[in-house]
């Protein structure tokens, strides 16, 4: 299993899991337990499971976030919900999206228990937390029972574990977490740029000013378009991330990688099919497996 494929497996695979920040179900169910609508709940349901943390850990690890933004929730939500709770919340949400959109007959099907079967196998392979503090978190969780949430667990630890080596790369090529944001929504492949400021909390100047700053170092250009050198340093910015985040897919197999991927594309293409991501929230460019 080469880095390059693994990262591709991955890709595939990402819209199950970012489905739980989309859902109303999460969000319900976060909001009886104490917290407020909004970004509260984005903010405390991811970070719960590395403990009632405060607002420098959660900008550190979510990155590309306004540190204002963080701030305005964090750590206020520990006073309004336990981050144990918060877990049992966010998970029982995600359960419940799962069953509305796939249907009972897929959950409880054997094409789910393989796949989870499969991707927790990717997860175990996983070497250690040394380095990546929200995989961490997530790894200190007791594993769900039933096969549809070990899928979503596993394909969280898979995620985390990817993302806290992501950030890595970003700071090996010198890019704060705005720069980063605008360099990938540069790509075409992340967010749309108005999309990209309402999430992540950044103003107008903000991004008005790195991208100054991104044109003075030859990343962009006028347009606001990703230079030769540009575009240089995002494919390198990918390639690391694929490389530091191939051990768990490399347990896994090409083999096991393929057939995870196979079971779950046509989850993936009806939950993108019923509407889950709201519209103007990607760029025009889609990855895919192949």
């Amino acid at each position: 299993m080469d880095a390059h494929s693994a990262g591709r497996a991955a890709r595939s695979l990402e819209s199950l899991h970012s489905l739980s920040y989309f859902v109303p179900e999460v969000g319900e169910r976060l909001v009886e337990v104490g917290l407020e609508r909004g970004r509260m709940g984005y903010f405390a349901g991811r970070a719960a499971p590395m403990g009632a943390v405060n607002a420098g850990v959660v900008t550190a690890t979510f990155f590309n976030f306004s540190p204002d933004a963080v701030g305005a929730t964090i750590p206020r939500a520990w006073a309004m919900a336990a981050p144990s709770a918060i877990i049992e919340a966010r998970y029982c949400g995600v359960g419940e999206a799962y069953v509305r959109l796939l249907g009972e007959s897929v959950i409880t099907s054997p094409e789910m228990a393989e796949a989870a079967d499969l991707l927790s196998t990717a997860a175990r392979g996983i070497p250690g937390v040394e380095g990546r503090p929200l995989y961490a978190g997530y790894a200190s969780l007791d594993w769900p029972s039933s096969p549809h949430l070990i899928f979503w667990h596993a394909l969280t630890l898979l995620r985390e574990y990817r993302g806290d080596g992501h950030i890595a790369a970003l700071q090996t090529a010198a890019l704060s977490g705005l720069e980063s944001l605008i360099t990938h929504t540069a790509t075409g492949f992340g967010f749309q740029k108005k999309f990209a400021l309402t999430r992540r909390g950044w103003s107008e100047e903000q991004w008005n000013t790195a991208c100054d700053s991104l044109r003075d170092r030859e990343i962009l250009d006028a347009r606001g378009e990703l230079t030769a050198n540009g575009e240089d340093l995002r494919n390198l910015i990918e390639d690391l991330t694929d490389d530091v985040a191939l051990a768990p897919w490399a347990a896994l197999g090409e083999d096991g990688a393929a057939r995870v991927v196979e079971l779950a594309t046509p989850w993936r293409d009806t939950v993108v099919a019923a509407g889950v991501f709201p519209p103007g929230v990607f760029g025009p460019k889609v990855r895919t497996a192949n």
